[in-house]
């Protein structure tokens, strides 16, 4: 197997696959309910909806970064605003998700020979995430989304 194909494999299991660590991203959202998508638990933490708006905006951004170089912050923002709730527009945003995460795979699948490599970006710069190789971003994004969803399953066991 390639390295390519190793990241689109871990990539999908930890989207929607079956990682080593429990559940996918795609299961844990599965059945969120609008209530629990909207709430903020005690200390002012993010909701699920903004879990997911934020997950979404950098697998956007890396999915650009593979396409084009230039890094970046995501261009919605790194915790992009929810907007007006209702059930039609949280089944919207968790189906930009999975269109972010279409747009990431076809992205990988055309890195160039050698791209994984090369750095995204000129210096260390950890919360814009540059400096860093694309094989270190992309495996980086598979943990950044593993912790989100990590704390989305929390959240969904809070309420629940």
């Amino acid at each position: 197997m390639s390295e390519r194909e190793a990241l689109l494999k871990e990539l999908k299991a930890a989207h929607n696959g079956e990682p080593w660590h429990g559940s996918s991203r795609a299961v844990i959202l599965s059945d969120v309910t609008l209530d629990e998508a909207t709430r903020h638990p005690d200390g002012g933490a993010h909701s699920i909806w903004q879990l997911l708006l934020h997950m979404r905006a950098w697998t956007n951004e890396v999915a650009r970064r593979v396409r084009e170089g230039n890094p970046g912050e995501p261009a919605e923002g790194d915790w992009p605003p929810v907007g007006a709730a209702s059930e039609k527009a949280w089944h919207s945003a968790v189906t930009s998700l999975e269109a972010a995460h279409a747009e990431l795979s076809a992205a990988v699948r055309g890195l160039r020979e050698g791209q994984l490599d090369e750095r995204v970006g000129g210096q260390r710069d950890a919360p814009l995430g540059t400096g860093v190789t694309y094989r270190e971003m992309l495996h980086g994004l598979a943990q950044h989304d593993a912790y989100h969803s990590g704390q989305i399953a929390l959240l969904k066991r809070l309420y629940r």
